[in-house]
């Protein structure tokens, strides 16, 4: 799915942008984003042969619902969306766009409720927050069968070993330390 990317960087601050775009990875996370500068940071991040995975949750600016994924789908034009809500992300896979269903696990009811919201949207893949627990990213990865991301506090090359080797496909990190860099 992220061509044996194994870090995919995640885009909280604009100013980490010029290195993500150096990274090896086909994908870009954004995060934290203002409505008004979508348009241009996909249209910039597509140029350089990046693919925009868009956390529609915290657009600023933006509702999250269905209307707000018909804009985002229709105007930005993400390769991706990534939620915690069902509407959005059952609009981003009628477009055909990547669909990322992210789980903040907290407890064991959040666990099984997850289980049950996955099975209804069927999403592409799956971000599990916080990504620092191997035991439950290898559980979900049993139970769903799908590409699991790990993201949230990974804060170092071991915790990135301990979620692949749980079974995680890629994580996600705003850490540029984490990032690995093409060179250019």
């Amino acid at each position: 799915m992220f061509n044996n990317t194994e870090v995919l960087p995640a885009i909280r601050d604009l100013k980490d942008l010029d290195k993500a775009i150096k990274t090896d990875s086909d994908h870009i996370i954004l995060l934290n984003t203002h409505v008004g500068q979508l348009k241009s940071l996909v249209r910039m991040i597509k140029s350089e042969n990046k693919k925009v995975l868009l956390h529609a949750d915290l657009v600023q600016g933006l509702k999250n619902d269905e209307y707000a994924a018909q804009f985002l789908v229709q105007d930005i034009k993400p390769d991706g969306l990534i939620s915690t809500r069902k509407s959005v992300l059952l609009t981003a896979k009628k477009a055909g766009l990547i669909t990322v269903q992210r789980l903040f696990l907290l407890d064991s009811i959040a666990l099984e409720s997850s289980y049950q919201m996955l099975k209804t949207i069927q999403p592409d893949c799956v971000e599990i927050l916080p990504g620092i627990i191997p035991h439950i990213i290898q559980e979900v990865y049993e139970e769903t069968k799908l590409p699991i991301i790990a993201g949230g506090l990974i804060r170092s090359e071991k915790e990135v070993k301990a979620a692949l080797g749980a079974g995680a496909v890629a994580v996600t990190t705003s850490n540029r330390d984490l990032w690995k860099d093409t060179g250019m």
